[in-house]
């Protein structure tokens, strides 16, 4: 150290000082009184060579030494690198001192190695001169040579490593180069500045490694690479919050946290933290330009194949501005995106490359907890994704209009899926996904979808298995809206689907406002809170009970209802409530645009098992009227014939359905026979000669003497057809009598077909 010691305490960062601070670093190491031979000698004292205020010229060499001491130099400057490569050390410490670079490849410290509040600076003049701190390239130079202001590759550190506030800056190399570095206990680096790639490939920590508060600055390439490391505590890069509440800062990484492979043994937490790509210089890495649709080529944060046996926080005013990629990954606890902004440039050809989240086949052991998440521009991908507790989103938005803004094709989530009061402008895709408990989309407000030639839908919800509830509802003054839709094709509900206040709309392209065919729950809630703007499909779905009101059958473009079957009506239609049938005929009617038997049947079915047998009768007689209007339109020469027909059968018989109406026209038949027949004469009597005569009537044959008038027998003959009770044949009828009486007859035979025809039909029913 310097002789005088009234020199003020040198200042490291402001430049070459002064010739007074010079130590020659040859001093430091030979024997002597002022070397290490005096540390030696005193074994009494502490092992330790502490050096400040001093500024040391030429290099400190400890190359392969094997020295009991700890070295800790304060306030002092470098001339050129620290050599301790390949040494054995009890420590190294650099406390506010500014060094050119640092070698300690291989370095075994009993200790820990410390910088701290240092500068690391390679100049650029010195970089170029300074061959053993470069790549060397050149068939000049040895090939494989590190390009890092602070080297520990394969180094061995029987404690901690403190970076605290230490600046390190590489114009033209890395920042920090540690492949396989060891470390026993933690690596500390609060509110650290790396200028240049900070490398730790295959990194081991027996603690945490802490970069809270640290700026990673690496635009173009890696901020942090540690592909392959394992870290036994925490990974932190949040927000260090030492001293008072104005000097918080968050970390910060501009350039790609490049994790895959890593293993951390409890929890990653990058709270309030500062992720940023550029998205419009190189790409990092020569694969990432494939043009394979499952890359990201520009990531904030690659995590493939991570494990986390705690929890990922992603959370509480992150901002990324570049793709979170994490495929395949393992968490054991929850992923944590609360509070979170995402954002990525809006690809424009395609592949897109615009994702913000990617978690592809990635395993959740908890939650994903996505409360107040916000993704300006960018899709939400969670294919494949296994969550063991619930998926969280209350008050999110999801914004990446005109395609998919979060797709979580089958996807496994063990608890509930909750999108309460979401925005999402495109589609929201959970074809496929199975979920142990409900959907609930309370509020969620889904515009802007994306638009295929196939179909288009705001939500696509296609063949899930849901084990409750699918929720699509209002949520106090905010309605759930879906303007391109809902596809539930094929899904199963264990419990009931609920579009209670729902507004629906459909793309004019495709005109499809709810596609529930072969959906099964247990209950059918279809009140939506205004008519579907399109149409609605409900084929071959099937549920236990259904509560509708009049809005969902006012679909702009009409229900479908081919093999729609449901068991039972929520609201069910009293036995005296006619008004309320004939409404619910006629919804049906208009629903469907057009003659469809089915439904008609359902309905009736479902009225007949609940006892009301009059209403389902009632139900099946205008589902006959409907059908024979819907022949006469067929057959436009005849249809006139097919009306009249029609009418007659529901005059009659009401189609089968009405059988006692035929006692009533038989009987009314028969009075009106009886008085015109009775109540008139025949000229014939006045020529008794001729006919043989009884009261007002002439008998046919002269032997029929014992034969008596009686009018409502005679009219009763003319009725019934094929059976003849020996009355009609025998009186002499002419003029408006015999017109009549040809009338009646005609009455009966048409009378007989249509009751035969009703009761063949009833028969048929009741099998």
């Amino acid at each position: 150290m310097p002789t005088d010691t009234t020199l003020p305490p040198l200042d490291p960062f402001a430049g070459i000082p002064d010739k007074r601070y010079e130590v020659k670093a040859a001093d430091l190491l030979k024997p002597g009184t002022g070397g290490l031979l005096r540390w030696r000698r005193q074994a009494t004292n502490a092992p330790i060579v502490e050096v400040q205020d001093a500024y040391i010229t030429g290099t400190f060499d400890l190359r392969a030494a094997d020295l009991n001491f700890l070295f800790r130099f304060e306030r002092c400057r470098f001339e050129h690198p620290p050599d301790v490569r390949e040494a054995t050390l009890l420590g190294l410490v650099f406390r506010k001192c500014w060094l050119p670079g640092l070698k300690a490849r291989n370095l075994r410290s009993r200790n820990d190695v410390r910088l701290i509040r240092s500068i690391v600076e390679v100049a650029l003049d010195d970089h170029e001169a300074e061959e053993t701190t470069t790549i060397q390239r050149g068939d000049d130079r040895e090939r494989g040579m590190p390009n890092a202001a602070i080297n520990l590759t394969d180094a061995v550190v029987d404690g901690s490593v403190v970076l605290t506030r230490t600046t390190i800056r590489h114009p033209s190399g890395k920042a920090i180069q540690g492949d396989r570095l060891v470390i026993t206990g933690a690596l500390l680096a609060y509110r650290m500045v790396a200028k240049g790639e900070v490398r730790l490939p295959g990194m081991r920590t027996g603690g945490n490694v802490n970069f809270s508060g640290a700026t990673l600055d690496n635009p173009d390439g890696f901020a942090l690479n540690g592909n392959g490391l394992h870290i036994g505590g925490s990974l932190l890069c949040e927000v260090d919050n030492y001293g008072r509440a104005s000097g918080r800062k968050r970390f910060t990484a501009k350039g790609i946290l490049y994790l895959p492979s890593a293993t951390v043994d409890s929890d990653i937490v990058l709270r309030e933290a500062r992720l940023m790509v550029d998205h419009n210089g190189p790409v990092v890495m020569e694969a990432w330009k494939s043009g394979d649709p499952y890359l990201d080529p520009r990531p904030a944060l690659v995590a493939d194949r991570l494990k986390v046996d705690g929890n990922l926080e992603l959370s509480d005013g992150l901002r990324a501005f570049g793709t979170l990629r994490m495929v395949n990954a393992r968490i054991g606890g929850s992923l944590r995106l609360a509070g979170a902004e995402i954002t990525v440039v809006r690809g424009t050809a395609a592949p897109f490359y615009d994702r913000a989240l990617h978690l592809d086949g990635s395993n959740i052991g908890g939650d994903i907890e996505a409360t107040n998440l916000r993704v300006p521009v960018g899709q939400l991908r969670l294919a494949d994704v296994t969550v063991g507790g619930n998926v969280l989103a209350w008050n999110s938005k999801f914004l990446h209009p005109e395609r998919d803004a979060f797709s979580a094709r089958r996807a496994k989530i063990s608890g509930n899926l909750h999108l309460t009061d979401a925005t999402v402008k495109g589609t929201l895709r959970l074809q496929g996904v199975q979920v142990g408990g409900s959907v609930n989309l309370f509020g969620t407000v889904l515009t802007e979808p994306s638009v295929r030639n196939s179909s288009s839908f705001s939500l696509d919800i296609r063949t899930a298995r849901i084990g409750r509830d699918l929720v699509l509802t209002e949520n106090k003054d905010r309605p759930f809206r879906a303007e391109g839709g809902v596809n539930l094709d094929g899904a199963q509900i264990a419990r009931r689907v609920d579009l209670k206040g729902a507004q629906l709309a459909s793309i004019e392209q495709h005109g499809i406002a709810l596609d529930a065919s072969d959906v099964t729950a247990d209950e059918f809630i279809l009140s939506p809170a205004e008519p579907p703007v399109g149409s609605v499909r409900l084929r071959r779905a099937h549920c236990g009970t259904l509560a509708d009101n009049e809005t969902i059958w006012a679909a702009s473009d009409g229900v479908e209802l081919d093999d729609f079957r449901y068991d039972a009506l929520k609201n069910d239609i009293a036995l005296d409530d006619d008004r309320a049938l004939n409404r619910r005929i006629s919804l049906l009617r208009k629903a469907m645009r057009g003659y469809r038997p089915g439904p008609y049947d359902q309905l009736a079915a479902t009225l007949r098992a609940a006892g009301n047998e009059e209403h389902a009768s009632t139900v099946a007689l205008r589902k006959q009227q409907f059908r024979y209007e819907a022949l006469a339109k067929g057959f436009k020469i005849f249809g006139p014939g097919v009306r009249a027909w029609s009418w007659l059968q529901r005059s009659m018989v009401g189609y089968g359905f009405r059988p006692v109406r035929a006692l009533g026209w038989l009987f009314t038949l028969l009075v009106l026979g009886s008085l015109w027949f009775g109540l008139g004469s025949d000229d014939c009597v006045r020529d008794p000669g001729r006919y043989a005569v009884s009261g007002p009537r002439c008998l046919v044959n002269q032997q029929d003497t014992g034969l008596q008038w009686n009018p409502v027998i005679y009219t009763a003959d003319l009725l019934v057809p094929i059976v003849d009770f020996g009355n009609k044949s025998r009186w002499y009828m002419h003029g408006a009598d015999n017109w009549v009486a040809t009338g009646f007859t005609a009455s009966g035979w048409i009378l007989a077909t249509t009751v035969a025809a009703g009761v063949s039909r009833m028969l048929r029913r009741e099998s």
